[in-house]
């Protein structure tokens, strides 16, 4: 937590440190605003490099090991069925609402932003007119695993360690359980080095908003305001959705819910982090009445396949973007990027600022920018407050959902 407050303050001398360096080319220097603008932007695109750099084994190991370990499915039957179909229709609505909401309040228009890259727009405007199946189909399945890695090719990469974990999987625990446990460090250690990594945001926020500033002076502060109230009022409808399907599932006991986890909501809402509050969830879960068994499985599992607040932001945060460089994406290809994150969130932990990296890759595998997700960095901070919260209660209503079906609900509160 000390150490995510103290990366929330970097950024935010790293913006501010940016708007006034901006604003004094622009306003001081105007004639030197574009070279400066080009030079400082550099600070931006090495963060963006990094990023990307980490894409392709993040999503390799995690999915692999999450999917390898899912064989206890077959020991649970129903419940992992019943948990399995819950968080797929959850993560539809989530990403839907962020994309309906997204294209209605359309936060990105406000300020038309010049495209740096104009061959980013070029290849999306030729990729539109040329799409076919033939073409989907192709870029769904690899002809070569080191070419989709080696291209970042994320859903390429979902395909073959969705077939591999399967493999995995099938082929027994005792025999596995050496490479299962060597990816699971790989995918510790890369989660360890996003963490690094997202250390050099304040300087690519510098950089990012500098530039932009210098560019366009202040006038893209306007954009800010407008994308974090509409940011919070898609997240509020979210909300409101997941509650009315908890009430006709658990009636008024959703209120004794409220109130069980209204701690690990709020700690969750002030470290932005869902997994922080795992331990604590799992405690009262248990007290609200779940069976302990069905806890055990189903939380973790809803830790990587169910992220309903992230799930929101990706769509919302990668239209938001697209809308900013001015690149207008027809309903066909919002509807294929949505079936992409739906699989390329998954197996994604809920660590805080993850789903930035998704939406990197998205962003590049759809012709838009991906340094467009520097300029909401200052911002995502606040965004991911309401996102993690969503993610711990989207995961407590799962849990309690599943065990209400199976008959494993106490009505009286169950025991640890």
């Amino acid at each position: 937590m000390k150490g995510q407050n103290k990366l929330f303050i970097a950024i935010i001398i790293g913006l501010v440190v940016g708007v006034a360096m901006g604003g004094v080319v622009h306003y001081q220097y105007a004639d030197s605003a574009e070279s400066f603008a080009k030079n400082i932007k550099l600070l931006g695109t090495i963060f963006i490099r990094l990023v990307q750099m980490i894409i392709a084994p993040l999503v390799f190991t995690t999915l692999v090991v999450g999917i390898a370990k899912m064989s206890d499915i077959k020991m649970i039957g129903r419940v992992g069925t019943k948990a399995m179909l819950w968080f797929l229709s959850a993560s539809l609505v989530s990403l839907f609402i962020g994309l309906i909401f997204v294209n209605w309040l359309e936060p990105g228009h406000v300020t038309q932003l010049p495209i740096q890259d104009h061959a980013s727009a070029d290849d999306l405007i030729k990729s539109s007119k040329g799409f076919s199946m033939e073409d989907f189909v192709k870029h769904i399945f690899p002809k070569s695993v080191f070419e989709a890695f080696a291209t970042n090719e994320v859903l390429q990469i979902v395909v073959f360690s969705i077939m591999f974990g399967v493999a995995l999987a099938n082929m027994g625990e005792e025999y596995t359980k050496p490479i299962t446990k060597a990816f699971d460090i790989c995918a510790h250690a890369i989660l360890k080095m996003v963490g690094y990594i997202m250390w050099v945001a304040p300087l690519g926020v510098l950089g990012a908003i500098a530039a932009v500033v210098a560019t366009n002076g202040f006038e893209i502060f306007k954009v800010y305001a407008i994308y974090l109230r509409d940011f919070f009022i898609a997240l509020g409808v979210l909300w409101l959705v997941l509650c009315i399907v908890g009430y006709l599932i658990l009636g008024n006991r959703l209120f004794e819910l409220f109130r069980r986890i209204k701690a690990p909501l709020l700690i969750a809402f002030s470290t932005t982090s869902s997994e922080a509050v795992f331990p604590k969830l799992v405690e009262e879960l248990e007290r609200f009445g779940c069976n302990n068994r069905v806890v055990s499985f189903i939380l973790p599992l809803g830790y990587s396949f169910n992220l309903d607040g992230s799930m929101m932001y990706m769509t919302f945060a990668s239209i938001f973007i697209a809308q900013i460089y001015g690149i207008e994406m027809s309903i066909g290809q919002q509807i294929t990027m949505l079936l992409v994150l739906m699989l390329t969130s998954k197996g994604i932990a809920g660590v805080p600022r993850a789903s930035l990296v998704i939406i990197v890759a998205t962003c590049t595998m759809f012709g838009i920018p991906p340094e467009g997700i520097a300029l909401i960095l200052p911002i995502d901070h606040f965004c991911d407050m309401g996102r993690s919260m969503t993610n711990v209660l989207g995961n407590a209503l799962a849990t309690s959902a599943v065990s209400k079906w199976e008959g494993q609900l106490d009505n009286h509160g169950g025991e640890l």
